[in-house]
């Protein structure tokens, strides 16, 4: 995991070296401060040099702003150096998530994500800060006290250095409960968050059913389970700083205390246990570096573990390494004895074989469950099909890459999602690059052009959050729009107008004639009388054809199509 960290380290070396060479700086003062006072209590106050001892006295004080400045670069560039590094690798997650397929996220709920995103990663940043800086500040003040305190009398500083491994080893124990704690609290934070998320989400639907008493206790359980981990994270925390806070104090009580036998036995003087007290309390910063950097290394490496999680994850639908554009001149579509399952051994489609034809309408109905909308996904590949092979216009589209297939498909959805944009960003999405001229004219086509020129800002209108500005029948004429401006040759509808009501149904489907024009289009319908004019039905049922021909020659069958059909039309 920190070979991966450090990776991140090199496009912005320049300021780690900065950080370094400040914090290199700051442990260099801090030891040189007991070394200088130990002379001038030993060559300038005996011999009465007083000009040069306060001459040197303000040069400790200019060293110490320097100290200062030091930290103010570490602070700043530390930190500037931390938020690179931060937004670096939520760049390279974001871009991983978005190379993930369908099936990651049928499991990963948003809020969870949300959370690796943005609470890990700022985790992550700390520990690229603070981590190397005060280990750097802390191993080489530790390291240089000992040397030091080593040459000026070795039985005391034995005693002084046997002391560090013990509290290296308390830490070491604490730093464990505390990393088992925080990875919990991560976890939980990851299920609030997901609570959150779907709680506001919903927060119209739970109004409509009066149902705030309900989302409030739902809430309650979940922010229980939140502080009862943090209880837990800070219960580990106390007992790191307790160990922490006694080491601390019954160091200076062991050096005054042997410090001063050996001096009732001649073997060392006053000068020397005021440096070993000098140097003792030069410990203290280091000594609290080093406990912040197990905390940091705690919670960084537990946001780093699931930064790398995710990040090793691949996507079940892979590309070949000699993937290819694919260009569609036609649009055909041949799906070949073609089977699916999301679960194994538990098929959705079973054997399906079907040739739609360049410019065909193909209209795919039948009760729910029965694999319409699974068979779409396949032709984008949004999934891999488990069996056979689905080809357009003669290949096979696990030869090419999944861009090159999904820029050749249009997709409308009975579920249009809406940004929170305006509407004039809402329909480019559709085509990036395109001109405003380019978007009126998609908008006529799609003809919503009237209704947002009756709008108060026109295209400049803010659609507000998921497009709540909207009514059913905008929203699915401003996502046809977006297709008109995308002109792909294949046409995917799925449920798109089962939502609307049948006046704004009859509406729309006028704009989806002109989508179609041209194009290889498959229709997936529950309201049969929308799929009447379609150049071929097929009737689905658990995964397989069961009927196929035009809308006539299925009532002449009297099968499962003319029962549906007058069913509905009874109705």
């Amino acid at each position: 995991m920190l070979k991966t960290l450090f990776r991140y380290f090199k496009p912005h070396k320049k300021l780690f070296i900065i950080d370094m060479l400040c914090a290199l700086t700051v442990a260099a003062i801090d030891l040189g401060f007991p070394l200088v006072s130990r002379y001038a209590m030993y060559e300038m106050l005996p011999n009465k040099i007083y000009g040069i001892f306060f001459l040197m006295m303000i040069s400790i004080g200019a060293f110490y702003i320097l100290r200062s400045v030091c930290y103010y670069f570490m602070t700043y560039l530390g930190h500037i150096f931390g938020v690179h590094v931060e937004a670096d690798i939520r760049s390279d997650l974001f871009k991983h998530l978005q190379e993930l397929d369908f099936e990651f996220y049928d499991k990963n709920r948003t809020g969870k994500l949300m959370s690796r995103l943005t609470g890990d990663l700022f985790e992550i940043t700390e520990l690229a800060h603070h981590g190397p800086e005060d280990l750097l500040i802390s191993v080489l003040t530790i390291t240089g006290s000992l040397i030091f305190m080593f040459v000026i009398e070795w039985r005391l500083a034995l005693i002084v250095a046997c002391l560090i491994p013990i509290f290296m080893l308390i830490v070491m124990n604490r730093r464990k409960n505390m990393a088992r704690a925080s990875k919990e609290v991560k976890l939980k934070m990851a299920s609030i968050n997901s609570e959150i998320e779907s709680s506001i989400s919903g927060m119209k639907t739970s109004k409509a059913f009066a149902n705030e008493k309900l989302e409030r206790n739902r809430f309650k359980e979940a922010n229980d389970v939140f502080v009862y981990a943090k209880e837990g994270f800070y219960k580990a925390m106390g007992s790191f700083n307790a160990g922490q806070e006694f080491f601390m104090g019954i160091m200076p009580c062991v050096v005054i205390g042997v410090g001063g036998w050996l001096i009732m036995e001649g073997k060392l003087n006053y000068v020397d246990l005021i440096t070993f007290s000098l140097f003792v309390n030069t410990f203290v910063t280091p000594i609290r570096k080093m406990a912040n950097f197990a905390e940091v290394f705690t919670n960084g490496t537990a946001g780093l573990g699931r930064f790398c999680e995710i990040m090793d994850m691949k996507p079940k639908v892979e590309e070949k390494i000699d993937a290819w554009d694919l260009e569609v001149t036609k649009g055909e579509i041949e799906i070949d004895n073609v089977s699916f399952a999301y679960v194994e051994n538990l098929e959705v489609l079973d054997k399906i074989s079907l040739r739609i034809k360049a410019g065909e309408t193909l209209a795919i109905v039948g009760h729910s469950g029965g694999g319409k909308t699974t068979l779409c996904q396949l032709i984008p590949r949004f999934y891999d099909v488990t069996e056979g092979a689905i080809r357009i216009d003669g290949t096979d589209i696990r030869d090419v890459k999944k861009s090159s297939i999904r820029k050749n498909i249009g997709i409308v959805q009975q579920d249009v999602f809406i940004f929170a944009d305006t509407i004039f960003e809402n329909i480019r999405y559709g085509k990036p690059n395109a001109t405003y001229e380019e978007v009126i004219e998609a908008a006529k086509k799609a003809e919503i052009y009237k209704d947002i020129m009756a709008m108060p800002d026109g295209f400049d209108t803010n659609v507000g959050e998921r497009g709540t500005k909207l009514s059913g029948g905008q929203k699915q004429r401003l996502s046809i729009a977006r297709i008109f401006l995308k002109n792909p040759k294949i046409l995917i509808l799925d449920e798109a107008t089962s939502a609307l009501d049948t006046i704004t149904e009859e509406r729309i489907q006028e704009s989806f004639k002109k989508l179609a024009e041209g194009r290889t289009t498959l229709v997936i319908a529950h309201r049969l009388a929308t799929v009447r004019e379609a150049d071929r039905i097929i009737v689905m049922e658990q995964g397989r054809i069961a009927e196929e021909g035009s809308h006539n020659q299925l009532l002449e069958k009297d099968g499962e199509y003319a029962r549906l059909y007058k069913t509905q039309k009874l109705s």
